[in-house]
């Protein structure tokens, strides 16, 4: 990585004008009107990629100096993807309260507020928090990222096998941060009857073990169903599996899914069931591996979902917006769409524009954007 200016500093003449004394008369103004910081300055069209290196890729909590080249390499993608300046920004804590005022604190240079690599359920509290708190958009990729990209991915695989959201079985075997946002977003898609496996069985209301979020999803996903017991209670019959909880999930239990199912692994790197063994007994398979066809991969949303809400300079980051990320994925598959391919390759050039395009759009329908 590396900062670059935009324009030329070859003499006195910009130097004058990059720092002293020509810089005193941009700072003025700024003073004297805010709303020329957009202008001015880099704000809007950079992010911050916060971490605290509490849950980094499948290395768990290794600290924010271990954190940094994911960091390092998400801005990269953001920069690659999607013309967005990305900034790592690793803190030296773990204390809930601490990251939130952290980063109220650092809010006004930036544009947007990435969060990675938190630990559940404290991801949960500390985006909440600084959604309320900031009126710039805040993402927390591990949840909405993934839970873009599944929804995509799905969208096509439903299609092929010729099924409705609102008739089909779901499990999701997880309940971490990936876990309960694509839950979340499965819902709002249409979902009816979905059903979230921790290590200790069905989210229910029953459950006396559950954190608030895990029991805020127990109630939304238990409303029409009523499902209870253990994984393989309710992969028996089911349509869907999503798998994102780094467990393995044996070959009997697959097996007894309903015909043309469709698994989704996207445990990194072992699926909680690896391609081959899926392949017997489900029509559509998906992993988060780049070695095997239909990669749920983040890059994909993240860095259009920004330039979206940047180019609209949305205040925020709605459901509507994540919905209309993933419609754009999946109809960028058009033609194409096959077992194998039920999601555009992360080096399409088309994906970083049409979500981006379809992100602003829906920006300004929900009533956010300020442009």
């Amino acid at each position: 990585m590396e900062i670059a200016a935009t324009v030329p500093l070859a003499g006195r003449e910009d130097l004058s004008l990059a720092y002293t004394p020509g810089v005193a008369r941009v700072c003025q103004a700024i003073a004297d009107d805010p709303a020329l910081l957009d202008r001015y300055t880099w704000v809007p069209n950079t992010v911050a990629v916060v971490t605290d290196g509490s849950a980094v890729l499948g290395l768990g909590n290794i600290g924010p100096r271990g954190a940094m080249p994911v960091m390092e390499g998400k801005a990269v993608l953001f920069k690659a993807f999607g013309g967005v300046d990305g900034v790592p920004v690793t803190l030296d804590t773990q204390d809930t309260d601490e990251i939130i005022e952290t980063v109220v604190r650092i809010a006004p240079g930036f544009g947007g507020i990435n969060l990675e690599d938190i630990s559940a359920p404290r991801c949960f509290l500390i985006e909440d928090a600084l959604k309320q708190r900031l009126d710039i958009p805040v993402f927390h990729d591990d949840q909405h990222g993934t839970a873009v990209v599944v929804l995509a991915a799905l969208t096509n695989a439903l299609a092929l096998t010729d099924r409705l959201f609102e008739t089909t079985r779901v499990v999701v075997s997880g309940a971490g941060a990936a876990g309960v946002a694509c839950a979340r977003i499965l819902l709002a898609a249409g979902v009816r009857d979905i059903a979230v496996v921790d290590s200790k069985g069905v989210l229910h209301p029953s459950r006396e073990d559950l954190n608030p979020v895990k029991a805020a999803l127990a109630e939304q996903t238990t409303a029409e169903t009523g499902r209870t017991g253990a994984l393989a209670d309710v992969l028996a019959g089911a349509d869907v599996l999503v798998g994102v909880s780094g467990g393995t999930i044996g070959e009997e239990l697959v097996a007894t899914m309903a015909p043309e199912a469709i698994i989704f692994g996207l445990a990194n790197p072992t699926p909680e069931v690896m391609p081959d063994v899926a392949h017997r007994h489900a029509r559509v398979v998906a992993t988060g591996r780049s070695d095997f066809p239909n990669q749920i991969n983040n890059v994909l949303a993240f860095p259009g979902i920004f330039r979206g809400a940047l180019d609209a300079r949305a205040s925020a980051i709605t459901e509507g917006m994540k919905l209309a990320a993933a419609e754009a994925l999946a109809a960028l598959v058009g033609d194409e769409r096959a077992d194998d391919v039920v999601i555009p390759d992360p080096f399409d050039p088309r994906v970083g524009p049409a979500v981006a395009r379809a992100v602003a759009e829906a920006a300004r329908r929900d009533g956010v954007a300020r442009a």
